[in-house]
Protein backbone atom coordinates (compact mmCIF):
# COMPACT_ATOMS: atom_id res chain seq x y z
CA UNK A 1 0.00 0.00 0.00
CA UNK A 2 3.20 1.96 0.01
CA UNK A 3 3.38 2.18 -3.01
CA UNK A 4 6.85 0.66 -3.53
CA UNK A 5 8.54 0.98 -6.73
CA UNK A 6 5.83 3.36 -7.95
CA UNK A 7 5.70 6.69 -8.94
CA UNK A 8 4.16 9.21 -6.38
CA UNK A 9 0.83 9.40 -9.07
CA UNK A 10 0.58 5.99 -9.15
CA UNK A 11 0.11 4.91 -5.49
CA UNK A 12 -3.13 3.26 -4.53
CA UNK A 13 -3.47 6.46 -2.22
CA UNK A 14 -4.07 8.30 -5.36
CA UNK A 15 -5.67 5.93 -7.35
CA UNK A 16 -8.06 5.15 -4.70
CA UNK A 17 -9.21 9.00 -3.98
CA UNK A 18 -9.71 9.28 -7.74
CA UNK A 19 -11.85 6.49 -8.38
CA UNK A 20 -13.49 7.04 -5.23
CA UNK A 21 -14.66 10.72 -6.57
CA UNK A 22 -14.70 9.84 -9.70
CA UNK A 23 -17.31 6.24 -9.62
CA UNK A 24 -18.69 6.85 -6.16
CA UNK A 25 -19.23 10.59 -5.94
CA UNK A 26 -17.51 10.42 -2.88
CA UNK A 27 -15.28 13.23 -2.21
CA UNK A 28 -12.04 11.32 -0.25
CA UNK A 29 -9.15 13.04 0.84
CA UNK A 30 -6.92 9.83 1.50
CA UNK A 31 -3.67 9.93 3.69
CA UNK A 32 -1.44 7.49 2.49
CA UNK A 33 0.05 6.41 6.19
CA UNK A 34 2.00 3.20 4.81
CA UNK A 35 5.56 2.58 5.00
CA UNK A 36 7.24 0.33 2.47
CA UNK A 37 8.51 -2.93 4.54
CA UNK A 38 6.21 -1.91 7.61
CA UNK A 39 5.39 -4.77 10.19
CA UNK A 40 1.99 -5.32 12.39
CA UNK A 41 4.96 -4.62 14.93
CA UNK A 42 6.11 -1.26 13.27
CA UNK A 43 2.70 -0.48 12.61
CA UNK A 44 1.57 -0.29 16.35
CA UNK A 45 4.64 1.74 16.86
CA UNK A 46 3.80 4.53 15.53
CA UNK A 47 0.19 4.48 15.15
CA UNK A 48 -0.07 6.92 18.13
CA UNK A 49 1.62 9.47 16.42
CA UNK A 50 0.86 9.13 13.25
CA UNK A 51 -3.02 8.92 13.29
CA UNK A 52 -4.33 12.32 12.25
CA UNK A 53 -7.43 13.54 13.45
CA UNK A 54 -10.71 13.72 12.25
CA UNK A 55 -10.51 10.86 10.07
CA UNK A 56 -13.71 8.45 9.11
CA UNK A 57 -11.72 5.32 7.87
CA UNK A 58 -8.72 3.58 8.14
CA UNK A 59 -8.01 1.02 5.73
CA UNK A 60 -5.87 -1.53 7.73
CA UNK A 61 -3.72 -4.09 5.92
CA UNK A 62 -0.87 -4.97 7.63
CA UNK A 63 0.76 -8.62 7.93
CA UNK A 64 2.39 -9.37 4.49
CA UNK A 65 5.98 -8.04 5.66
CA UNK A 66 5.56 -10.17 9.15
CA UNK A 67 4.38 -13.43 6.79
CA UNK A 68 7.57 -12.82 4.57
CA UNK A 69 9.67 -12.72 7.88
CA UNK A 70 8.02 -15.70 8.86
CA UNK A 71 6.74 -14.20 12.58
CA UNK A 72 3.98 -15.85 14.59
CA UNK A 73 0.70 -15.32 13.70
CA UNK A 74 -0.22 -15.16 17.26
CA UNK A 75 1.82 -12.38 17.67
CA UNK A 76 0.90 -10.55 14.01
CA UNK A 77 -3.39 -10.93 15.37
CA UNK A 78 -1.59 -9.39 18.74
CA UNK A 79 -0.45 -6.91 17.17
CA UNK A 80 -3.24 -6.23 14.60
CA UNK A 81 -5.78 -6.39 17.20
CA UNK A 82 -4.27 -3.41 19.51
CA UNK A 83 -4.01 -1.44 16.16
CA UNK A 84 -7.96 -2.16 15.71
CA UNK A 85 -8.46 -0.92 19.07
CA UNK A 86 -6.57 1.70 19.33
CA UNK A 87 -8.82 3.16 16.27
CA UNK A 88 -11.92 1.97 17.50
CA UNK A 89 -10.98 4.03 21.03
CA UNK A 90 -10.89 6.87 19.01
CA UNK A 91 -14.53 6.09 17.18
CA UNK A 92 -12.73 5.48 13.29
CA UNK A 93 -14.41 2.96 10.94
CA UNK A 94 -11.95 0.21 10.32
CA UNK A 95 -11.83 -1.64 6.66
CA UNK A 96 -9.89 -4.81 7.23
CA UNK A 97 -7.85 -5.98 4.04
CA UNK A 98 -6.49 -9.48 4.82
CA UNK A 99 -3.87 -10.98 3.19
CA UNK A 100 -3.21 -14.77 2.48
CA UNK A 101 -0.01 -16.92 2.71
CA UNK A 102 1.63 -18.79 -0.43
CA UNK A 103 1.16 -22.34 -0.24
CA UNK A 104 5.20 -22.66 0.28
CA UNK A 105 4.59 -21.51 3.85
CA UNK A 106 3.25 -24.78 4.84
CA UNK A 107 0.16 -25.99 5.33
CA UNK A 108 -0.26 -25.06 9.52
CA UNK A 109 1.24 -21.44 8.43
CA UNK A 110 -0.97 -20.57 5.95
CA UNK A 111 -3.79 -21.58 7.55
CA UNK A 112 -3.14 -19.92 11.17
CA UNK A 113 -1.83 -16.57 9.09
CA UNK A 114 -5.25 -16.37 6.91
CA UNK A 115 -7.44 -17.05 9.84
CA UNK A 116 -6.18 -13.87 11.29
CA UNK A 117 -7.68 -11.36 9.43
CA UNK A 118 -11.16 -13.13 9.28
CA UNK A 119 -11.06 -13.79 13.17
CA UNK A 120 -10.52 -9.81 13.90
CA UNK A 121 -13.44 -8.91 11.68
CA UNK A 122 -15.36 -11.19 13.41
CA UNK A 123 -13.84 -10.72 16.75
CA UNK A 124 -13.72 -6.81 16.11
CA UNK A 125 -17.11 -6.34 14.11
CA UNK A 126 -15.55 -4.57 11.34
CA UNK A 127 -16.10 -4.69 7.66
CA UNK A 128 -13.69 -7.28 6.44
CA UNK A 129 -12.20 -7.35 2.41
CA UNK A 130 -10.36 -11.14 2.32
CA UNK A 131 -7.53 -10.41 0.52
CA UNK A 132 -6.17 -7.03 -0.54
CA UNK A 133 -4.21 -8.38 -3.67
CA UNK A 134 -7.53 -10.60 -5.20
CA UNK A 135 -7.25 -10.54 -8.86
CA UNK A 136 -3.19 -9.45 -8.67
CA UNK A 137 -1.66 -11.63 -6.47
CA UNK A 138 0.63 -14.15 -9.02
CA UNK A 139 -0.48 -12.44 -12.49
CA UNK A 140 2.75 -11.55 -13.75
CA UNK A 141 0.76 -8.61 -16.08
CA UNK A 142 -0.10 -6.68 -12.74
CA UNK A 143 3.04 -6.80 -11.06
CA UNK A 144 6.39 -5.27 -10.82
CA UNK A 145 9.83 -7.77 -11.73
CA UNK A 146 9.75 -8.63 -8.08
CA UNK A 147 6.50 -10.52 -8.56
CA UNK A 148 5.37 -9.10 -5.47
CA UNK A 149 4.46 -5.53 -5.68
CA UNK A 150 1.81 -4.57 -8.00
CA UNK A 151 2.52 -2.28 -11.42
CA UNK A 152 0.36 0.74 -11.81
CA UNK A 153 -2.53 -1.67 -13.40
CA UNK A 154 -2.63 -3.98 -10.09
CA UNK A 155 -3.23 -0.72 -8.11
CA UNK A 156 -6.42 0.18 -10.52
CA UNK A 157 -7.57 -3.46 -9.90
CA UNK A 158 -6.58 -3.51 -6.31
CA UNK A 159 -7.97 0.72 -6.25
CA UNK A 160 -11.36 -0.56 -7.68
CA UNK A 161 -12.17 -3.63 -5.10
CA UNK A 162 -11.18 -1.33 -2.10
CA UNK A 163 -13.31 1.08 -3.47
CA UNK A 164 -16.10 -1.04 -3.61
CA UNK A 165 -16.04 -1.99 -0.05
CA UNK A 166 -15.53 1.96 1.06
CA UNK A 167 -18.77 2.97 -0.65
CA UNK A 168 -20.44 0.61 1.28
CA UNK A 169 -19.11 2.05 4.61
CA UNK A 170 -20.36 5.26 3.11
CA UNK A 171 -24.45 4.20 2.68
Amino acid sequence: MAGYGLPENEHLSFQLERDLELYYTLDANIINGSVSGDTSSSGLNRLEWTLPDKIDLVILCLGANDMLRGINPETIKKNLQQIISIIKSKKINILLAGIQAPESYGEIYKKDFDEIFYELSKENDITFMPFLLEGVALNASLNQPDGMHPNFKGVKIISNNLATYIEKLSN
